[in-house]
């Protein structure tokens, strides 16, 4: 973008409106939990969808879409009608697993085609069974199943997804993860203690899978602990495109990183949104999930400030991160995030009016009750769908973000 660009950022924070944006990967929901429709051009198919989702057990269940729109960023790439994929072609196939099957729906939805039947249930133990209600064989499987709380579960049941497709014979088994649990137990930063991110990339691989594409790990590293191929995507587009939907003088605006690990994710986001000026918050943690915040680095004095992080957990980073800033003088501040963990006490934390908004993705499902004014939800199901079709292609993937 150019330097004279100008972003406009609402001033109400009552309540987050609905926004459709032309970059982003797919629709986004409003803190009201409706998800609003997108139009495929792959498919040629108009649809729409109004209805609020429904939930079951705290769970979300799968929405019906009908309605796809193509986002500008993605226009180039899109394929004619001539060259959809046959509904009775076989070589591709899309299952989901339990923890996402909205996000899986939107993608499938997207692209033209429908979620490949699955049976999978509990054991009065707890035990996780899977069976595939149709045919693989030779097809080139994708399996979308974040890692997301409860990680544990979800992630034996993406393993046994995994040992499934195998056994039934599938020609290529792809691991999607939108959000891939165990990221941070990346390197050993005290004595005696375990990288489990790299037993988990371990456990996908013995499992079967053939490749694996992930939205933002939380550090670029864990591509490395993977002996197969990993197609790594990022879900920046889709805010950035939000955010300059807003109008607001870009000298008004500045990219905050909530420490010094993120300081490359927020320069990145940084030089794509006007190249803004950027500044970071120094904290000291003296243990998992407890922040201490110690200095700014940079000026934020009258500015809007975007804070931006991969992901939000318990939120006491990202919070005391704003306290600090609105301490120095920041006029409003905007906390962008990927992944939406939400452990508690995050939602008290970020509704608290730190926040003129809180902008996440929505790579991990939100539940009803944590909705919150403040809160904007952005889909990234254009953005895998896209990625799909061309790792399916043998396509390149990085010129999506170029």
């Amino acid at each position: 973008m150019a330097s004279s660009l100008f972003f406009s950022l609402s001033s109400s924070s009552s309540s987050s409106t609905v926004f459709r944006s032309s970059l982003s990967c797919g629709s986004f929901i409003s803190n009201e939990g409706h998800r609003f429709g997108i139009s495929a051009t792959r498919s040629g198919v108009r649809c729409n969808l109004v209805e609020p989702l429904k939930f079951e057990n705290g769970k979300p269940c799968i929405p019906v879409l009908n309605e796809q729109i193509l986002p500008n960023f993605l226009a180039s790439t899109s394929r004619h009608q001539e060259n959809l994929v046959p509904k009775n072609d076989t070589r591709l196939r899309i299952f989901s697993g339990t923890a996402n099957p909205a996000l899986s729906q939107e993608i499938a939805c997207y692209m033209g085609l429908e979620l490949g039947k699955i049976k999978i249930k509990r054991f009065a133990d707890g035990e996780i069974y899977v069976q595939l209600q149709e045919s693989v064989r030779g097809c080139d499987v994708f399996l979308v199943q974040p890692t997301c709380p409860p990680a544990n579960e979800n992630l034996m049941e993406l393993l046994i997804m995994i040992d499934a497709c195998r056994r039934a014979s599938a020609k290529n088994i792809t691991a999607v993860i939108p959000y891939f649990g165990y990221a941070r137990a990346d390197r050993k930063t005290q004595g005696r203690e375990s990288i489990a991110a790299k037993l988990v990339a371990n456990l996908i691989t013995e499992a079967g899978a053939n490749r694996v594409l992930a939205c933002d790990l939380h550090s670029g590293q864990s591509m490395g602990y993977f002996d197969i191929p990993v197609d790594h995507v990022y879900g920046q587009p889709v805010i950035l495109d939000y955010l300059a939907s807003k109008t607001i003088c870009s000298d008004d605006l500045v990219v905050v990183s909530p420490d010094v690990g993120g300081v490359a994710r927020a320069r990145a986001f940084a030089k794509k949104l006007s190249d803004a000026p950027l500044a970071i918050v120094d904290k000291r943690r003296h243990g998992h999930n407890v922040a201490e915040v110690m200095n700014l680095i940079g000026d934020v004095k009258g500015k809007v400030a975007v804070m931006v992080d991969d992901m939000i957990d318990t939120a006491g980073t990202i919070a005391k991160g704003a306290a600090l800033l609105h301490q120095e003088g920041a006029r409003e501040v905007y906390a962008c995030s990927t992944h939406a963990v939400f452990s508690p006490p995050a939602i008290e934390r970020l509704s608290s009016g730190l926040f003129q908004e809180v902008i996440i993705t929505n790579t991990i499902p939100v539940l009803e009750q944590n909705y919150f004014p403040q809160l904007t939800v952005l889909s990234v199901a254009n953005l895998l769908g896209e990625t799909i079709w061309r790792v399916h292609d043998d396509c390149s993937v990085s010129s999506i973000f170029q």
